[in-house]
């Protein structure tokens, strides 16, 4: 189909030479912006690649993708933790996300596999699973194996991903002293059924927004495993003056990362009424000069094609017609 098409294309540039040829500048100022739209047009077409179809194609090759499968535990305030687990794969030097795959999660015990969950890989390749941490048995080091499975299929090899933490709680406590909004956190280890202050640990104090969480502090936990962290003001909130406030321990060695979060009427209030924006460059709501110039100038574009047109119709209609002569 491409190659018809370069053809037509060069038919069109050869008849508008001629035309150029015989002193006909109307149809070269007509035919050539058409003939840079199909080229454009042409060209787009045969440099176009879906990131859909090239993962289709790597899929139907005889060769299994090997997929790659990432486990993240994030343990939470209520004793549970959220396994978050991301898949992709590398075929021909790209990555690419797997979205709708089957990754089960199973507790590694001295006695066995226990499975936990399971749960199906959104268009991201991503997938949180929600587990009990009461139930989790620790090893001789006090770490808890937790491990994620996906089985494979007939386009793609199995893949596994372990990891083991020792089991920590991360709890806030929000307290105002002297006109200060302060988060009080505190670490401890329960891997051993008791709990143990975790001294000199960084933490960080982040506030809920649309798309990700924004740090707005950090401290260091002391010996009673114990940290301050104060919240800025005037932070924006909903219609109610809510903000939701996170402390997390990220990427720990030994307890892995940890969460716990607090919603508190802390924040300035941001209404949310349908207000029409102003005439603005920075607004949906371009300003009249501009509107108005803009339309002036397409019109003067697009009246210059309508003239052409309009020309060409009436050169064809005064053009003489040979009748044969009658001998």
């Amino acid at each position: 189909m491409l190659p018809e098409k370069i053809l037509f294309m060069k038919n069109i540039l050869t008849y508008t030479l001629n035309k150029v040829k015989a002193g006909n500048l109307l149809t070269y100022s007509l035919v050539v912006p058409l003939v840079l739209l199909f080229a454009t047009g042409v060209q787009a077409q045969a440099d176009s690649t879906s990131p859909a179809a090239t993962e289709m194609v790597a899929a139907a090759t005889s060769e299994l993708i090997a997929p790659s499968l990432e486990l993240i535990p994030v343990q939470k305030a209520d004793r549970t933790i959220d396994c978050k687990v991301k898949m992709q794969a590398k075929v021909k030097g790209v990555f690419y996300k797997l979205p709708l795959l089957k990754v089960n999660i199973v507790h590694v015990t001295p006695a066995g596999e226990m499975n936990l969950g399971h749960a199906i890989t959104d268009r991201n390749g991503r997938a949180v699973i929600n587990v009990k941490g009461d139930p989790l048995v620790a090893d001789a080091e006090g770490k808890v194996l937790l491990k994620a499975i996906y089985a494979g299929n007939k386009q793609m090899e199995p893949a596994d991903a372990e990891v083991a933490v020792k089991r920590a709680l991360l709890t806030v406590n929000p307290v105002v002293v002297d006109s200060v909004y302060t988060i009080q956190a505190r670490l401890v280890d329960i891997s051993t059924g008791l709990e143990t202050p975790i001294p000199e640990a960084a933490l960080g104090l982040f506030v809920k927004r649309s798309f990700f969480p924004l740090k707005i502090g950090e401290g260091t936990t002391d010996a009673a495993g114990e940290a301050s962290i104060e919240v800025p003001a005037h932070l924006p909130g909903d219609a109610k003056h809510n903000i939701t406030l996170i402390a997390r321990l990220d990427e720990n060695e030994l307890y892995g990362n940890l969460e716990a979060a607090v919603e508190q009427p802390w924040g300035t209030t941001v209404s949310d009424a349908n207000i029409i924006a102003p005439r603005a460059l920075w607004s949906t709501r371009p300003p009249l000069w501009m509107v108005i110039t803009f339309s002036i100038l397409v019109t003067i574009v697009w009246g210059h094609y309508i003239v052409i047109i309009y020309e060409l119709i009436r050169l064809r209609k005064e053009e003489p017609h040979n009748t044969p002569e009658i001998s």
